[in-house]
């Protein structure tokens, strides 16, 4: 187990055939899992304090070049920044002043770095990439069977529906409401007893069949997708979609690497960050906290990010990566620890070590967020769609017998009047009749 303090500065004790180290002073910088401090119930000193990515491969190089090291603290805990006078801080400042023989750290190779100090050939391929909270899953809602296509696709199929519906009537069984119930019929894959005999009315019906089937197979396919995963909705996607946008702020670590990047960078996100007042962060972990607590979102390499989203399932990673760069060891015996480096890594031991300290994680890897069995929340649209059928069908049924009752109504007393009318008509003549015989 391990925890963060602050950063670290190692000394190295050469051993005597090794000519090519001075002074065997080393710099460090404590980052994790770079390099951490061991926490313990027993007090540890020396070298036995610190574990980590670059120790590893600090003891690594020191058994192919042999030498031996001892680990100290780092004056003011920076990588190595230049400021607008010209002068260094940090890790590059202890080589450049000749008080490090190696810079050993997640230090990014860069073009001004490059020309203070010398660097090996990079023992890490990183990028830039976004740091942010892991966004919170859609609400599926009653209706999310709905969701399968955009709300202007079911006007499209309504107003399509109206449509053919409409062109469908003529002067025999394709009344107006027969043509909906056969559209209806269609559209639901159910069928009609209505079958088309013209050749336009069959023209009509079978592009509208052709039309149900794409509309239909493709809901169907989707479908499945919507109520089985949970859809995660974030508000930005990359880096540009940051500078177009105001409500998160974002930023990098104070006099890094990522902060020289865009500070160079003549791009609308560059001339946009240096006008966010609060976009840096004093390290990385203030960088992580400010994530977690507040809309904030952290640029920095992806390397990190990596560790950081496997250790904390709260965070992600978000959009690809800005650009390319490397990780390289800082001294002016560059030749020689290049050569170390490329051994390890031909032989795979550098690969080892990072899997040693990457590989593990506490977040399930599962990206699709499969949820379980769909609920009430999922589905509950469609019982609501069939109770408000049944309940319109049951006002429909009393309305059609109250009109059928009057109509019935009606009937009868007209019946009634018409006998009445024909007993008057037979009676009245039967009196003529007998005044006639009379």
């Amino acid at each position: 187990q391990v925890i963060q303090t602050n950063n670290l500065q190692l000394y190295l004790k050469p051993l005597a055939h090794l000519e090519m180290l001075l002074n065997g002073y080393f710099v460090f910088v404590q980052e994790e899992p770079y390099v951490m401090l061991k926490k313990s119930d027993k007090a540890l000193v020396g070298n036995d304090r610190f574990e980590g990515f670059c120790i590893d491969l600090l003891k690594e190089l020191a058994s192919i070049l042999g030498f031996s090291f001892e680990i100290h603290l780092v004056p003011d805990g920076k990588y190595g920044f230049q400021d607008d006078k010209g002068q260094w801080n940090g890790m590059i400042k202890e080589i450049m002043e000749h008080r490090a023989d190696l810079a050993v750290a997640p230090l990014t190779i860069t073009f001004m770095r490059e020309k203070a100090i010398d660097f090996s050939k990079p023992f890490l391929n990183t990028g830039i990439s976004i740091l942010y909270r892991r966004p919170n899953s859609t609400n599926s809602g009653f209706f999310s069977f709905l969701n399968p296509m955009t709300p202007d696709i079911w006007v499209y199929i309504l107003l399509a529906y109206l449509g053919v519906s409409c062109s469908d009537v003529v002067e025999n069984n394709f009344t107006l409401l027969n043509s909906f119930w056969f559209g209806v019929g269609s559209l639901m894959q159910q069928g009609s007893e209505l079958m088309p005999k013209a050749l336009s009315t069959r023209i009509i019906g079978g592009i509208w069949w052709f039309f149900t089937l794409i509309i239909i197979s493709s809901y169907t396919a989707n479908l499945a997708a919507f109520l089985t995963v949970e859809r995660m909705e974030s508000p930005v996607d990359s880096a540009d979609d940051l500078a177009k946008q105001t409500k998160i702020e974002y930023g990098v670590v104070k006099d890094g690497a990522t902060m020289s990047f865009f500070k160079v960078r003549a791009s609308e996100m560059s001339m946009i960050f240096w006008k966010q007042s609060t976009s840096f962060v004093k390290s990385i972990e203030d960088g992580i906290q400010r994530v977690l607590k507040s809309d904030y979102a952290l640029l920095m390499e992806s390397t990190t990010i990596e560790y950081v989203t496997r250790k904390n399932c709260n965070l992600t990673q978000v959009g690809g990566i800005v650009d390319s760069k490397g990780y390289g060891i800082g001294s002016p015996y560059r030749d020689k620890i290049t050569i170390a480096i490329l051994s390890i890594l031909e032989d795979g031991r550098l690969h080892m070590l990072k899997e040693k300290w990457w590989s593990s994680s506490s977040c399930l890897e599962d990206e699709r967020y499969e949820t379980g069995p769909m609920g009430i929340q999922n589905l509950g649209g469609i019982f609501i769609v069939l109770a408000s059928g049944l309940v319109l069908s049951v006002f429909v049924a009393i309305g059609e017998f109250i009109y059928k009752l009057r109509k019935n109504a009606e009937i009868c007393y007209l019946r009634k009047e018409m006998n009445n009318r024909s007993n008057i008509k037979k009676h009245s003549k039967q009196i003529a009749n007998h005044f006639l015989f009379m």
